[in-house]
Formats: C-alpha cells, sequence, structure tokens
C-alpha cells in the first residue's frame, strides 16, 4: 500500500509541475499585455516589465515562479489591485467559495445517495419514478435557474435568507447558493447511484449474500451500497472541484465574493499572476482529490491496488 500511495504522489507532483510551466507558456502567448493603460510609453513599459521580471525568458520566469511559491509568494497583482499580494486577494475570497462549494457538495451527495438508494430498492415503481423525475430536472436546469428562484422565493417573497452575500451573516447567506450549486450534484450521484445499484443487487454475489440469511439494511448497505461507491466516487470527484472553486453565475446572482469572479476579472485585464495562480491553486485541488480518490479506490477494493501495483 505505501509504494502505490508514493506512486501516486510522485506522479501527482511531476503532474502540477507541467501544468505550471504550461500555464506560463500560456500567459505569454496571450495577446495583450498587463500594462495596457494608454498613458503609458513604450519606455515606460519596459521599465515595468522589467521590474516585474517580466522581460526574462520564460524559462527564468518559470524558475523563480517555482522558487517563491515554495515560500508561499504567488507574486503580486498588476491590474486587478496594483501591487497587493496574490495571496492577500486569494485570502479573502477563496474561504468563501470553498465554504459555499462544501455545503453544496455534503448536501448534493447526501440527498443523491438517499435518492439513488430509495429509487434502487423500489425499482420500477411509483417512487423510483419520482426520483428519476427529480433527477432529470436537477440535470437538465442550470444551476443559476435554481438560483434565481431560490432568490426570489425565499429572499425576496418569505425574506428567509439574504437575497445578496452579506459578510456579517455568511452561514446564512450561504444556504441559498448552496442549495442552487448542489442540485446538479444531487442529480448525478442519484443517477449513478441508481443504475449502480441496481446492477450490484442483480449479481451472482448478491444473491449468495441473500441465500446465506443476509437481508434488509445489512444487504443493502454493507454490499450492495459498498461495491457501488466505486463509480458514485469517480462521479462525485471532479464536481467537489468545481463546486468548491466557485460558480460564476451564481457568484454574480448572489453578489458572493468568491473566486469565480476574481479568474474572470484576471483574465479580462491580463493579470498573469493572478490568473496563474489561480490556475495553479485550481489544477492542485483537481489532483489532490484525484489523488485521494485513486488511494480511496485501493481501499475499497484492493483488486484495484494490486492490479495498479503489478503493472
Amino acid at each position: 500500500m505505501k509504494k502505490y500511495i508514493l506512486k501516486r504522489v510522485l506522479i501527482s507532483l511531476f503532474t502540477l509541475l507541467v501544468i505550471l510551466f504550461v500555464l506560463f507558456v500560456l500567459m505569454q502567448l496571450m495577446p495583450g499585455s498587463p500594462f495596457n493603460d494608454e498613458k503609458l510609453n513604450d519606455s515606460q513599459r519596459a521599465q515595468l516589465y522589467a521590474k516585474y521580471g517580466l522581460d526574462k525568458p520564460v524559462v527564468i520566469q518559470f524558475l523563480t515562479y517555482v522558487k517563491n511559491m515554495l515560500t508561499g509568494d504567488f507574486g503580486v497583482s498588476y491590474n486587478i489591485s496594483k501591487n497587493t499580494p496574490i495571496s492577500e486577494l486569494i485570502a479573502t475570497r477563496l474561504p468563501i467559495s470553498m465554504e459555499i462549494g462544501f455545503f453544496a457538495v455534503f448536501l448534493g451527495a447526501i440527498v443523491g445517495l438517499i435518492l439513488g438508494v430509495i429509487a434502487a430498492i423500489w425499482h420500477n415503481t411509483i417512487i423510483d419514478n419520482i426520483c428519476t423525475i427529480i433527477s432529470v430536472i436537477g440535470v437538465s436546469v442550470p444551476s443559476y435557474v435554481f438560483a434565481l428562484f431560490l432568490s426570489y422565493q425565499f429572499g425576496f417573497k418569505a425574506k428567509i435568507f439574504p437575497m445578496l452575500f452579506d459578510s456579517k451573516m455568511i452561514m446564512k447567506s450561504s444556504v441559498l447558493p448552496s442549495i442552487a450549486l448542489s442540485m446538479f450534484t444531487m442529480a448525478s450521484i442519484a443517477r449513478f447511484t441508481r443504475s449502480e445499484m441496481i446492477e450490484v443487487m442483480d449479481s451472482d454475489y448478491m444473491l449468495l449474500a441473500e441465500s446465506k440469511g443476509l437481508s434488509g439494511r445489512a444487504l443493502v448497505f454493507r454490499h450492495a451500497l459498498r461495491n457501488a461507491c466505486i463509480p458514485i466516487i469517480t462521479v462525485l470527484a471532479p464536481l467537489i472541484v468545481d463546486l468548491m472553486t466557485g460558480s460564476l453565475v451564481v457568484e454574480k446572482i448572489f453578489a458572493i465574493p468568491g473566486i469565480g469572479s476574481l479568474l474572470v476579472n484576471a483574465i479580462q485585464s491580463n493579470d498573469y499572476n493572478v490568473v496563474i495562480s489561480l490556475s495553479f491553486i485550481y489544477s492542485a485541488m483537481y489532483i489532490f482529490i484525484m489523488l485521494f480518490v485513486d488511494i480511496l479506490y485501493g481501499i475499497i477494493d484492493p483488486r484495484i491496488r494490486l492490479s495498479k501495483e503489478g503493472s
């Protein structure tokens, strides 16, 4: 198991370095400049490039950035908040997006699993049809439609929750956007849980377990759900990163000062450091989640670990 985990960690670290270098190259190929102010002449722009080290070769910039990043220095913003450290910009926005995303993932996963299990147990019944309809609606309707509906019904009419994000009431302000973001996750998990549970419950080893006297909760949760977990985890993993890094449209609707709006503003203003830092953080979170899932595969099903170690 230790060899299996070490191999996955080394692959993940190498992948992050490759991603970081690709981001640097892509930033160089982007049209325009971080210093597009019409008041600046060519000489002044050249001085700014020299000041921030942008006149050096890409490889030198890359090595310098990696060296600084290891000490927690992501550079400074060029346009959005001039000369403000990127770490300060991210520190004020990332926790908000992650908190809302965490609630959305938790709510979507729990409700999705419950709906999927119920639909599988009562397969081809009215209960199954109701769960399937809810799942189809959750997948088909965009999250911003749910966000507008929730904001109008529970924010404007009922006045139970604030319509716009309020830093003084973070928990209360996070409820509606979390529910809106969780709908797609809930629907996706419910659909996959249902299909995997039905397939597992019709398998030979389930019939064998049932013939040994197992029934009810023990049969469903100890055998059926556990064997259906791997495909479900595969679907949930990328959704976790997407939700925890923020949804731009939902953030706009609720005026959430999250990481999504910061990334779009940075791209529009060619703020290289902010774009690279946020893209790298997003990639690091994605790789970390996939690494965790890969290790979890080996725990849930040792056959996967043994096959990968053998290869």
